[in-house]
Protein backbone atom coordinates (compact mmCIF):
# COMPACT_ATOMS: atom_id res chain seq x y z
CA UNK A 1 0.00 0.00 0.00
CA UNK A 2 1.56 3.37 -0.85
CA UNK A 3 1.79 5.10 2.45
CA UNK A 4 -0.20 8.50 0.96
CA UNK A 5 -3.11 6.58 0.13
CA UNK A 6 -5.91 6.41 3.08
CA UNK A 7 -7.09 2.81 4.11
CA UNK A 8 -10.85 2.91 3.29
CA UNK A 9 -12.77 3.74 5.84
CA UNK A 10 -16.22 2.48 6.85
CA UNK A 11 -19.51 3.98 8.84
CA UNK A 12 -20.75 1.32 10.71
CA UNK A 13 -24.88 0.83 11.66
CA UNK A 14 -24.06 1.75 15.55
CA UNK A 15 -22.81 5.47 14.42
CA UNK A 16 -19.09 4.72 14.54
CA UNK A 17 -16.35 4.69 11.80
CA UNK A 18 -14.50 1.85 10.89
CA UNK A 19 -10.74 1.41 9.56
CA UNK A 20 -8.54 -1.47 9.08
CA UNK A 21 -4.86 -0.94 9.18
CA UNK A 22 -1.82 -2.91 9.34
CA UNK A 23 0.73 -2.52 11.93
CA UNK A 24 3.88 -4.42 12.69
CA UNK A 25 3.81 -5.08 16.71
CA UNK A 26 6.29 -6.99 19.16
CA UNK A 27 5.68 -9.71 20.58
CA UNK A 28 5.59 -8.28 23.79
CA UNK A 29 2.98 -5.61 22.93
CA UNK A 30 0.64 -8.53 21.64
CA UNK A 31 0.68 -10.21 24.86
CA UNK A 32 -0.11 -6.86 26.62
CA UNK A 33 -3.07 -6.92 24.04
CA UNK A 34 -3.63 -10.51 24.77
CA UNK A 35 -3.73 -9.61 28.99
CA UNK A 36 -6.02 -6.74 27.78
CA UNK A 37 -8.34 -9.02 25.51
CA UNK A 38 -8.50 -11.40 28.97
CA UNK A 39 -9.38 -8.52 31.03
CA UNK A 40 -12.35 -7.43 28.89
CA UNK A 41 -13.92 -11.07 28.79
CA UNK A 42 -13.75 -11.28 32.26
CA UNK A 43 -15.68 -7.91 31.97
CA UNK A 44 -18.07 -8.50 29.37
CA UNK A 45 -18.44 -12.44 30.41
CA UNK A 46 -17.97 -13.20 26.47
CA UNK A 47 -15.23 -13.89 23.99
CA UNK A 48 -13.24 -10.63 22.71
CA UNK A 49 -10.90 -10.08 19.74
CA UNK A 50 -7.95 -8.52 19.79
CA UNK A 51 -9.39 -5.73 17.38
CA UNK A 52 -11.74 -5.07 20.79
CA UNK A 53 -8.81 -4.45 23.26
CA UNK A 54 -7.27 -2.44 20.21
CA UNK A 55 -10.17 -0.66 20.29
CA UNK A 56 -11.38 -0.19 23.72
CA UNK A 57 -7.53 0.70 24.72
CA UNK A 58 -7.61 3.55 22.17
CA UNK A 59 -11.14 4.58 23.63
CA UNK A 60 -9.61 4.48 27.18
CA UNK A 61 -6.91 6.96 26.34
CA UNK A 62 -8.29 10.78 26.11
CA UNK A 63 -6.93 12.59 22.85
CA UNK A 64 -6.40 15.89 23.13
CA UNK A 65 -8.48 18.30 21.61
CA UNK A 66 -7.34 19.91 18.22
CA UNK A 67 -9.84 22.84 19.50
CA UNK A 68 -8.12 23.00 22.81
CA UNK A 69 -4.35 24.08 21.97
CA UNK A 70 -3.31 27.41 22.33
CA UNK A 71 -2.85 29.70 18.99
CA UNK A 72 1.15 30.08 19.89
CA UNK A 73 1.56 26.55 19.86
CA UNK A 74 3.60 24.83 17.34
CA UNK A 75 1.40 21.91 15.25
CA UNK A 76 4.45 19.59 15.19
CA UNK A 77 3.93 20.25 18.91
CA UNK A 78 0.33 18.09 19.31
CA UNK A 79 1.90 15.36 17.14
CA UNK A 80 5.04 14.71 19.88
CA UNK A 81 2.26 14.68 22.61
CA UNK A 82 0.58 11.29 21.05
CA UNK A 83 1.70 8.17 22.71
CA UNK A 84 4.21 6.10 20.63
CA UNK A 85 3.56 3.00 19.19
CA UNK A 86 6.88 0.98 19.71
CA UNK A 87 6.16 -1.17 16.59
CA UNK A 88 6.55 0.09 12.81
CA UNK A 89 3.53 1.01 10.80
Amino acid sequence: MNDRTAPPMHATPDGEAEISLVIRLPWEDVARLGQEAGRLAAQMQRPVTLDEAVSSRLRSRPAPAAHAKPAEQPPTAAVSALPRLSGTA
